[in-house]
């Protein structure tokens, strides 16, 4: 029963609760957050500029030096462009031993740009799928995005798959969006409080999997870097791949 545990943050573009775009700051706070909070892989949404071409904002090269972590976009065709760090703000970051096999960039319905990022991990033998999005605020276009994430993976092949990222469902038990009728998969996880950071009541940031993976453990954290840093707080959960 391999164990993977999974990281992800929104960091709303390197914008403070100050209002000041500090990427400096960001850095040091996901480089401390990830020292504190080891993670096998890490999705990181808004982390590239809001507008095409989606430029980079973060000190890639110091932030995989400091956490050991491998950034997942090396190739071109993992990113939205050259100038880019991931897909319409949505990075993946990996430990050395989870190995991305393959890729795919699938481009989600909505009045503002939205994508998926969908790659596969493999270590040893174990081997899994992961879905990492920012979803749109409203349960329709959620749910048309996620009709398109369900309708890529019934045509995959059957892996245990994590849906992870900025899923801006507040529902506690999941939404419309999540369910079965929709995606043609069963995707279950639990919800936790990250939004907003200084008073986190919404739980927007989710970790879901579907069999015969299963989040065990589920935990938002929080300091008074974390929440002077970004207006979301960060999710960390511990995921049992299955036999």
């Amino acid at each position: 029963m391999a164990k993977l545990t999974c990281l992800t943050w929104n960091i709303h573009r390197c914008r403070g609760r100050d209002g000041i775009i500090d990427t400096h700051r960001t850095s040091n706070a996901l480089i401390d957050l990830l020292t504190r909070n080891p993670a096998d892989i890490v999705i990181l949404t808004e982390a590239d500029a809001e507008a095409p071409p989606y430029g980079a904002i973060l000190d890639m090269e110091r932030i995989e030096a400091a956490t050991g972590l491998c950034h997942a976009h090396g190739d071109l065709e993992r990113r939205w462009s050259a100038e880019s760090h991931g897909f319409l703000g949505t990075i993946v970051l990996h430990a050395p031993h989870w190995q991305s096999t393959d890729a795919h960039l699938l481009d989600l319905p909505g009045h503002y740009p939205r994508g998926a990022t969908i790659m596969t991990f493999q270590s040893g033998s174990m081997k899994f799928r992961l879905v990492a999005t920012h979803l749109s605020l409203g349960q329709v276009l959620r749910t048309a995005q996620m009709r398109a994430v369900g309708q890529y993976l019934t045509r995959k092949a059957r892996l245990p798959t994590v849906l992870a990222g900025d899923l801006n469902e507040w529902r506690p038990w999941g939404g419309f969006a999540f369910s079965k009728r929709v995606t043609g998969v069963d995707l279950t996880g639990p919800a936790r409080r990250s939004f907003p950071a200084i008073n986190p009541v919404l739980p927007l940031d989710r970790v879901m999997t579907t069999a015969p993976a299963k989040v065990t453990a589920a935990r938002v954290i929080t300091s008074d870097i974390l929440r002077n840093t970004s207006d979301h707080l960060p999710l960390w959960a511990e995921i049992t791949l299955g036999a």
